[in-house]
């Protein structure tokens, strides 16, 4: 049995069931028999499936919104843009799918030529997280329909009224039985599911622990494994920068979602120089952060998604501040509800077991950079390796950091963000394979390659 607990409150939604050994069995078969048809359907009837599930998810925003946050406590506010940006992907992928699913042909020394053509490889297992329950399930779910691969979600636990509310949206949309199927499934039911023949590759989003776990389970069977994994991003602000502009948005990466965002800057390496102004203006910022009842358009954020969370987050502030880190702010708040208030470490010492671990809440960490050099230093001396922001106007600066940063992906001037156009992962022990864009569509994807004599 597996329950929704609303993190606002501690209060039960909903109880669901565990499949049996017997219903996944089902499902997988299934899952086989979709595949055998979706695969050699039509592009254009796939496409017009994504364009009727966009239009599923934009008619239901509303009702999907508010499952989201009282399954994990995102504010209302934003549950809807995360409902939205689903949408986005679905008509991304509906209007440009089929240009990416286009072959092409390359001409051989030797004589003749190879053509190449893209097809799709079967069922394809989603292990994914609770934070943006929707969001990671889609960028997966639509280069999934369109390549002619078939679904099977296995989402986080404190979610199920989502996952089932995606499995819905799916028959309201005219999906064939069995496209994609909700797994009401823990952990433990995992590996013999990669394990099983009917599985062609499985891709996981989450924490390293579950990586490594999935990695290892899919690289016994050899199948194709994409990892989303954790990242503690460097967020870089140098003399030249747009002060103020810097300031909002690294707030704004810090309570986003109760800051339990992979991509959001968590550490913030300033320039000496600028140090103290940018403490000043974050401090002041960071306190104003209004946590509430995810539901009041008055709130900045909710709850973090379970007291275990906050637990979490408050061990690892005491373990930095054991070690010499200041908080400011950052308090668990009384009362029911997971709440705690936004907060800043400063002097936190550059400890490989400290940094090795990502604060999944609404905790920065502040370090101070003498030079580009340091900051590079900083944002490397890491584990991780997922985004990074950097903030400059100076092209020389810029190009560094580009080059420089062990990161898979980088934002200047401007916090990260996902978007359906562009590859989306990291490096490092923040995982492998990307999502999104073509290169997502690709990623589960056979690449036939024909030879020619002509």
């Amino acid at each position: 049995m597996m329950k929704s607990i609303n993190p606002a409150t501690g209060e039960e939604i909903a109880t669901h069931e565990q499949f049996t050994e017997a219903q996944i069995d089902a499902a997988l078969d299934q899952a086989t028999a979709t595949f055998a048809t979706w695969r050699t359907t039509p592009i254009s009837d796939r496409t017009a499936l994504l364009t009727a599930l966009a239009d599923a998810y934009h008619d239901n925003r509303d009702r999907l919104a508010r499952m989201a946050t009282l399954e994990m406590g995102k504010t209302l506010k934003s549950a809807l843009a995360e409902v939205d940006k689903c949408v986005a992907a679905f008509r991304h992928y509906a209007q440009a799918g089929p240009a990416m699913l286009e072959g092409g042909s390359i001409p051989l020394a030797a004589g003749g030529k190879a053509d190449y053509v893209w097809l799709p490889i079967g069922p394809v297992l989603a292990v994914m997280p609770w934070n943006f329950p929707y969001w990671q399930v889609a960028r997966f779910l639509a280069p999934c329909i369109l390549a002619g691969n078939v679904g099977l979600l296995k989402h986080a636990s404190n979610v199920q009224g989502v996952a089932a509310l995606m499995q819905e949206m799916m028959g309201v949309a005219g999906a064939p039985d069995g496209l994609f199927q909700n797994l009401p499934i823990r952990s433990d039911a995992v590996a013999a599911i990669i394990a099983d023949d009917r599985v062609a590759a499985v891709t996981l989003t989450g924490s390293e622990g579950a990586g490594r776990a999935v990695a290892e389970q899919a690289g016994r069977a050899l199948k194709k494994v994409v990892l989303e994994l954790g990242g503690a991003d460097p967020f870089i602000v140098m003399p030249s920068a747009d002060l103020d502009a810097a300031v909002k948005q690294a707030v704004m990466a810090r309570v986003q979602n109760s800051g339990q965002s992979c991509i959001c800057g968590k550490r913030m390496i300033v320039h000496t120089d600028i140090y103290d102004a940018f403490l000043d203006r974050f401090s002041a910022a960071m306190a104003a952060v209004k946590a509430g009842d995810p539901f009041d358009p008055a709130s900045d954020m909710g709850p973090l998604s379970s007291e275990e969370q906050r637990r979490t987050v408050q061990e690892q502030v005491w373990k930095m501040k054991a070690a010499g880190a200041t908080l400011i702010g950052g308090e668990a708040l009384p009362g029911p509800g997971a709440y705690m208030n936004a907060g800043i470490l400063t002097d936190v010492p550059t400890d490989p077991a400290l940094m090795g671990e990502e604060i999944f809440g609404p905790i920065a960490m502040l370090f101070r950079a003498a030079d580009v050099d340091d900051a590079i230093a900083i944002a490397n001396g890491i584990p991780f390796g997922l985004g990074s922001s950097v903030w400059t106007t100076d092209a020389a600066e810029e190009a560094r950091f580009i080059r420089d940063i062990q990161a898979g992906m980088t934002a200047v001037n401007q916090m990260l963000a996902s978007a359906p156009e562009a590859p989306f992962g990291g490096v490092k022990r923040s995982g492998h394979g990307r999502e999104l864009g073509p290169f997502g569509l690709h990623e589960f994807m056979n690449l036939k390659s024909v030879y020619r004599s002509e």
